[in-house]
């Protein structure tokens, strides 16, 4: 584990998450991180079904692939359901951190969460 992780998980703690939390929450993070690199590059969900789909680059052909997005997005649901003063921010760009806990007063009131979120802690690998 890097400083930066520790320091991460740190700040989470300091929030009031416990460790097998924060630890989930991070795990969580990092799925949800792959899946936006696989989203801008090969995979798609078709709109019809909600199946995912991986797309060959040589062929073009669609191959079934697993759906990681959504059982990440309930394990998130379930963790945060613990913590009812924190809300959770799920930024789909894969350059950055997927995943953001937002504390009370980190989104002024009446504000877009997508405006603030960076206020929030970043929680990545």
């Amino acid at each position: 584990m890097t400083r930066d992780t520790y320091e991460m998980l740190c700040r989470l703690e300091r929030v009031g998450v416990t460790a097998a939390d924060a630890q989930a929450l991070r795990r969580t993070a990092m799925t949800l991180h792959a899946w936006h690199e696989a989203v801008c590059t090969d995979t798609e969900r078709d709109e019809a079904t909600g199946r995912t789909y991986r797309i060959s680059p040589c062929t073009g052909r669609r191959y079934p692939t697993p759906d990681r997005e959504t059982g990440a997005l309930k394990r998130l649901a379930a963790i945060m359901a613990r913590y009812p003063t924190l809300s959770a921010y799920v930024q789909g760009d894969p350059r950055g951190a997927a995943l953001y806990i937002l504390k009370p007063g980190d989104v002024p009131d009446g504000e877009n969460p997508e405006e603030w979120y960076s206020r929030g802690i970043a929680v990545y690998r």
